[in-house]
């Protein structure tokens, strides 16, 4: 059996690339021209396509979030997540709401590039 978590997107190659960057891997080509994937780290794949016409999928906010981990090395952990941040935001994320720091680590929440919700998480 394998596993998969299913992103629709407006525009999958760009949200590739924009994923591809913050996980550190590189989107491969999917099913059809219009579907990406890339490795997920804990195993399947972010698997990105473009809904067809037939079935179109509005963006929703929703409860249901990606979260990306690192973990801080020996680094301060809000030192890390805040240049990840940063690296988000330039490939076109949005900060939702301040980096906090939580006793399982420095999280932050962002919107992707197509308004998705992201949680960046920084383990100790």
């Amino acid at each position: 059996m394998k596993a998969s978590i299913v992103l629709a997107a407006d525009d999958p190659a760009s949200l590739a690339r924009f994923y591809g960057a913050l996980l550190q891997t590189k989107p491969r080509p999917g099913l059809s021209p219009t579907h990406w994937r890339l490795a997920w780290p804990a195993g399947g794949f972010l698997e990105l396509y473009a809904p067809g016409r037939a079935r179109p999928q509005a963006q929703q906010q929703g409860r249901l979030a990606l979260c990306l981990q690192q973990e801080a090395n020996g680094e301060d952990p809000e030192a890390r997540l805040e240049r990840w941040i940063e690296e988000a935001l330039v490939l076109g994320g949005a900060l939702l709401e301040p980096a906090r720091l939580e006793p399982f680590g420095a999280e932050a929440w962002l919107r992707d590039p197509e308004g998705n919700r992201l949680l960046l998480l920084v383990t100790p």
